[in-house]
């Protein structure tokens, strides 16, 4: 079995590194190795991965053309071939690849489009959970908000940008329309996925460290704080309700009584 797994491995790095022989064992139908069969191989590999991410990241694609966008996924591919067999996992690291990616430094704000789609992925094949009904928080006594500590919904994610990261994918998403965007001003985005569809939307700084505090389990209070913080003006009741009428909470613990809502 060890064997066998060794020649697995062989086989697989073989498959995305061009300069390695062809693995031993395979031959053509002459009976010898064919280099040439198992180029044809490598390369089909090679271009379904690239297209996997050209799928999941076609706003990126759209940004940068498809040449470029070819050559950068398959550097990609050859750097970090999938560690899953599942294809839909793949491309987790891209966001990264292409902040390290020399030749895309003239579009500083690719990498941040680039987690805002993989972020839309991740949350559309994110787990189901039924969102928290507003009137969970009816029968709560007002003593007990402070104490409150909300769940969120699994498929939310957040990418946090120095660039209008949000306003240049959506210009360049399916229906999007081009505008000039200011490359100087800083956007937050949210992600979820609370029924079919997945919301990406903008939100303010502080509704994004609001956000961010009651998904590490900090108090309501705790949470109103740190947004203060980052605003004197956030709204606590108009972020919460924000935050339940789009479907974010799924949970809420009553802190001293050890009541749980759902």
């Amino acid at each position: 079995m060890a064997h066998w797994a060794e020649r697995q491995r062989e086989f697989a790095a073989a498959l995305l590194d061009p300069g390695r022989p062809v693995p031993p064992g395979l031959l053509g139908p002459g009976g010898a190795p064919s280099a040439r069969r198992f180029a044809v191989y490598r390369d089909n590999v090679l271009v379904g991965l690239t297209e996997a991410l050209r799928v999941s990241f076609p706003c990126v694609a759209k940004l940068v053309g498809d040449e470029f966008f070819a050559m950068m996924a398959r550097l990609f591919v050859e750097a970090r071939p999938p560690a899953s067999p599942v294809l839909l996992r793949y491309g987790a690291g891209f966001p990264d690849f292409i902040e390290s990616f020399a030749p895309a430094a003239a579009l500083p704000y690719l990498a941040d489009v680039a987690r805002i789609e993989r972020a839309a992925t991740e949350a559309y094949h994110e787990r189901d959970e039924v969102s928290l009904d507003p009137g969970a928080l009816a029968d709560l006594p007002p003593s007990q908000a402070s104490f409150l500590r909300f769940s969120l919904h699994p498929s939310i994610r957040t990418v946090r940008s120095r660039f209008p990261a949000f306003s240049i994918w959506r210009m360049n998403a399916a229906g999007g329309v081009p505008a000039p965007v200011d490359l100087s001003e800083s956007q937050d985005t949210l992600v979820l996925r609370p029924d079919a569809e997945v919301d990406i939307r903008q939100v303010l700084p502080a509704s994004y460290d609001f956000a961010i505090a009651l998904g590490q389990g900090l108090t309501l209070s705790q949470a109103m704080q740190i947004a203060l913080a980052a605003d004197p003006g956030f709204d606590l009741g108009e972020n919460l309700e924000a935050l339940i009428r789009m479907g974010a909470l799924v949970g809420v613990d009553s802190g001293r009584s050890g009541r749980r809502h759902g």
